[in-house]
């Protein structure tokens, strides 16, 4: 019997993790609503409650995929993987509305633009705190902390090493996590209650992934602006950081 359960469910891979989602998301809301009486939000839980049972599967199985390296749970890999997540970010972009968008103007603008620069910053003071030196791989993890995917864009650009894109999406990754789970706590702290705030937010924090859970955990209606600008700050992280920021971090150190 577990052996025609197991290969159902393997044959069935994505359909399972439909509902192995379905159950968490459900699950997470009950504990937010029994437990918390809604102070923490059930979306919330659930990315920590994923969080802990891809950290379960990867260490049982020594795989890097985790719970996808188990056979019955393959079509979470799918799911969760980067075409279905693209397709899902940009799909929720085209929600928008464009005269929220316009009433964003200049400070959605300068937000895209004080974020890339700002996490590059970061990345870099920390990269050198730990011993880098080197150009290339002060901006490779400089641009790892704007988002995962600009790290290895600069990276492979720069010619920097395997280990040093490694870090950088590693950086990426972090700051992914952290958003997701911090930003319904400090929602209410910073007024990000409406269109404008998202805009300007998902310019500020950059990484799409990230922006877009964190705001799902905080109000749907939120997610399509967030979404959109954490989007035009990937494609100008990947256009600043090989060029104008490579070479004023070339020029400094």
């Amino acid at each position: 019997m577990f052996e025609i359960l197991s290969d159902t469910f393997s044959e069935n891979g994505l359909i399972v993790s439909f509902a192995v989602v379905g159950i968490t998301i459900y699950l997470s809301y009950y504990l937010s609503d029994k437990l918390t009486r809604g102070r923490i939000h059930g979306s919330a839980i659930a990315i920590i409650v994923g969080l802990v049972l891809a950290y379960i599967g990867g260490i049982s199985t020594g795989g890097e995929n985790g719970l996808a390296d188990i056979g019955i749970f393959t079509g979470i890999g799918l799911m969760g993987g980067g075409m279905l997540r693209d397709f899902a970010i940009v799909a929720t972009a085209f929600g928008a509305n464009l005269d929220e968008i316009k009433k964003a103007g200049l400070p959605g603008i300068i937000s895209l633009v004080v974020g890339v620069i700002l996490s590059f910053i970061v990345g870099v003071i920390i990269a050198f705190l730990f011993g880098y030196t080197d150009p290339v791989s002060l901006t490779t993890i400089g641009a790892g902390t704007a988002t995962y995917i600009v790290g290895p864009v600069t990276g492979t650009a720069l010619g920097a090493s395997s280990e040093v894109i490694a870090l950088s999406i590693a950086a990426g990754l972090i700051k992914s996590i952290l958003t997701m789970i911090g930003t319904p706590f400090i929602a209410k702290y910073i007024g990000l209650n409406n269109p404008r705030s998202a805009i300007v937010y998902g310019g500020l924090m950059g990484t799409t992934s990230g922006v877009a859970g964190g705001l799902a955990a905080t109000d749907p209606k939120l997610v399509p602006y967030g979404a959109m600008t954490a989007t035009f700050y990937t494609g100008l992280g990947c256009l600043l950081a090989p060029s104008v920021l490579f070479l004023i971090t070339r020029t400094i150190f």
